[in-house]
């Protein structure tokens, strides 16, 4: 096992793509971006057996004077599952990562999947994914939607809605516009703009991502940027002006993703992850159809040396007080604190 920067090796994406259990999240570029954007530093431990990965856990190294120093697997990551192909070997690579871990000072590791690697384990915090089937006709995938999502759709195209796919710089900048918005709505300062600077200079114009805009009397009233490897596509992020969601535009940039990546020949879609208590977009993912799974996240403290499963999300007040900021300050606030979340 090998600790590299996934950046230094040449046609990392393509052993990749010859690796089963592979994703987007796995790539040479997410790790560019992580990198570039939050000066994390890529740990990736990685064993290479003809012309695949018979081990591969992406670890970034998160060196922060508010929060601590960390490994996780992945920051700003869904979902990233280690990579094992030798049953009965998972604990020696834990173990390996643990004492690496130690040498660096690291308080804690972070592993965003694992599930099946240590079923015995209690998880710190659980998600659910939602996954949609594309290699069936586009007919069945829309018969198999929810009667109200088939009428949503309907209803944006009554509206004189339009999605456009785009991959050009300026879709980005629209998107960020329409993004700040809608993370205040959500009690949250946006992403950086310097992250979506990178995002863009790695992978949307490598042709490994788009944005989707929707247009209401050529106004952009909704976004949503999609990222795609390999046969796998992945719903990254949404974003609205809150006096259009009438319009249920949302509904139909999905809709136009949907049909733009089973045209390309993807077999699925991954709409993120959810939080269990939040039913509203529980909902709104299931009426796409999709398969549900658990997330289990595993925390392994590096003092006490053993998993932590104790997990609270506290994000009342900070939300409502972020809620009554103008958008520039927020976007001020994320500029400056997302490195150190991770």
């Amino acid at each position: 096992m090998e600790i590299v920067d996934p950046a230094q090796i040449p046609k990392w994406d393509e052993i990749l793509l010859n690796t089963p259990g592979y994703s987007f999240f796995h790539s040479s570029s997410w790790a560019r971006v992580l990198k570039e954007s939050y000066d994390f530093s890529p740990k990736y431990f990685v064993g290479i057996e003809d012309g695949h990965f018979s081990c591969l856990v992406p670890i970034m190294e998160i060196d922060s004077f508010l929060t601590g120093k960390r490994g996780v697997s992945l920051p700003f990551t869904d979902s990233v599952e280690p990579i094992v192909r030798e049953s009965g070997s998972s604990w020696e690579m834990f173990n390996h990562i643990l004492a690496f871990g130690n040498k660096r000072g690291w308080k804690h590791i972070e592993l965003r999947g694992g599930g099946n690697l240590f079923p015995q384990t209690p998880a710190f915090v659980t998600y659910i994914g939602h996954t949609l089937d594309l290699s069936k006709k586009e007919e069945e995938i829309f018969s198999n939607f929810r009667d109200s999502t088939r009428r949503n759709i309907k209803k944006a195209l009554s509206q004189g809605v339009s999605v456009k796919i785009h991959h050009d710089p300026d879709a980005v900048e629209e998107f960020c516009r329409l993004n700040s918005m809608t993370r205040k709505i959500h009690g949250l300062p946006p992403q950086p703009f310097s992250f979506f600077r990178k995002f863009y200079e790695h992978i949307i114009s490598q042709g490994a991502a788009f944005v989707a805009l929707a247009l209401h009397q050529d106004r952009p009233v909704a976004g949503a940027v999609f990222c795609h490897f390999g046969n796998k596509a992945i719903f990254k992020y949404g974003a609205s002006d809150p006096k259009y969601l009438h319009l249920r535009a949302n509904n139909l940039i999905m809709w136009e993703g949907i049909r733009w990546f089973r045209q390309k020949g993807c077999k699925s879609l991954c709409f993120g992850r959810t939080e269990p208590e939040n039913a509203g977009l529980g909902q709104y993912k299931t009426g796409w159809g999709v398969e549900e799974k658990t997330l289990p996240y595993f925390k392994f403290d590096l003092n006490e040396m053993e998993f932590i499963t104790r997990y609270s999300r506290r994000y009342a007040l900070s939300s409502k007080i972020f809620q009554r900021m103008p958008v520039s300050a927020l976007n001020l606030i994320g500029s400056i604190f997302y490195r150190h979340m991770g």
